[in-house]
């Protein structure tokens, strides 16, 4: 049986049955594009067990795989972002968010863009020390350095390894800007940092709030924080002076899309600084997945926002142009663009994003050891 006939096989199985993975985004395991060879689960694999976790997942627990990279810091080339540098302490996010356009990246650790990519994580404990030394290169042009890009610097891996937090101490230390987005609450615990880093005008924070609807998010992007906890912790940044711009990503034609005058109300009231929003765009395996996910959660629906997708798309899934690939064309995204300006004007009638500071960037003295 061909790895391709193998997965269909299971997957009609389990669609018989209504199946979900609970507690995943992605609802399929995805072969590697680059593996010749790749495991298909039996249905053995899916029978019930005292553990809901692994009993409704064949890969079972999330797990962890220290790597080590030579370097750190990402070049960015994209005109689509503001940013320059990105570093990414995680590869894979255990956030689950099916959309997500980084999946595809796990394909070059020989992993798979779905459930391995929430499952299998890539933990990079050496990421301080190799920002450390990045910074101390005589070479160094200060610039803002983007936490993430590829992951979610806050995902709970962060809970136990600490490495964003680690990250956050040499920014202040060197008096580097950095900018940070994320989907989790937990930036809350590193508010201590944020705050010093602020007084300096070092740091920006970047809260992704898809939906309110609690219901839709649990199964969008199913590890992330509330959409009531993200407000909660946009009010406490806020009120600790540290700037907020709340990203409404990715808008979703069909499920989420008439959210964005609501969310933006709500960004408002709780005190964020500005706000931002990008359509979705499913590329690589993020189609088949997404399209999966839709026949799982919402199969009444499936057509109409495949379709409405492909409208702003010019008839496919995934536009990769710059400078168009985020905000999409035709009648949906010209619909979501205006609905986004009139709510913004109403709610944000001026901009109050900060620039960041790269004028007082420090490496240490000629000659000082560097404890580390």
């Amino acid at each position: 049986m061909t790895k391709n006939l193998a997965i269909t096989k299971i997957l009609n199985n389990l669609a018989l049955l209504n199946f979900m993975i609970h507690g995943r985004g992605a609802q399929t395991i995805i072969p590697n594009s680059f593996e010749r060879f790749s495991y298909s689960p039996v249905w053995e694999d899916f029978e019930e067990t005292e553990n809901l976790e692994t009993s409704r997942n064949p890969l079972g627990k999330t797990t962890f795989q220290e790597v080590f990279p030579q370097t750190i810091l990402n070049k960015v080339e994209s005109p689509d972002v503001p940013f320059s540098w990105s570093l990414n302490p995680y590869q894979g996010c255990e956030h689950g968010c099916v959309y997500c356009y980084a999946r595809n990246s796990h394909e070059f650790w020989g992993l798979g863009a779905g459930l391995e990519f929430e499952s299998r994580i890539m933990v990079k404990k050496n990421a301080p020390e190799l920002l450390r030394h990045a910074l101390e290169k005589r070479s160094w042009t200060p610039h803002t350095i983007h936490l993430a890009g590829n992951t979610d610097v806050y995902q709970p891996a962060e809970r136990q390894f600490k490495i964003t937090r680690k990250l956050l101490e040499i920014f202040l230390e060197y008096k580097n800007p950095v900018s940070i987005i994320t989907k989790n609450s937990l930036i809350e615990r590193d508010l201590d940092i944020l705050k010093e880093l602020a007084k300096h005008k070092l740091v920006q924070v970047n809260l992704s709030l898809t939906t309110l609807d609690e219901s839709l998010k649990r199964v969008l992007e199913p590890r992330t924080s509330s959409g009531t906890n993200l407000l909660r912790t946009l009010r406490r940044l806020s009120n600790s002076n540290i700037p907020v711009n709340v990203m409404i990503a990715p808008v979703i034609p069909g499920l989420n899309d008439f959210e964005v005058p609501d969310i933006i109300r709500e960004a408002a009231l709780h005190g964020a600084w500005g706000v931002s929003q990008s359509v979705i765009r499913l590329n690589g395996h993020t189609g088949t997945l997404f399209s999966d996910w839709l026949e799982v959660h919402f199969p009444e629906r499936k057509e109409k926002v495949l379709s409405r997708i492909k409208q702003i798309h010019g008839g496919t899934l995934n536009d990769s142009r710059f400078g168009v690939r985020m905000k999409g064309e035709g009648k949906w995204a010209e619909m979501i663009a205006m609905q986004f300006r009139l709510a913004k004007r109403k709610y944000f009638p001026r901009e109050k994003m900060p620039s960041l500071d790269t004028s007082s960037f420090r490496r240490k003295p000629a000659g000082q050891l560097v404890l580390f």
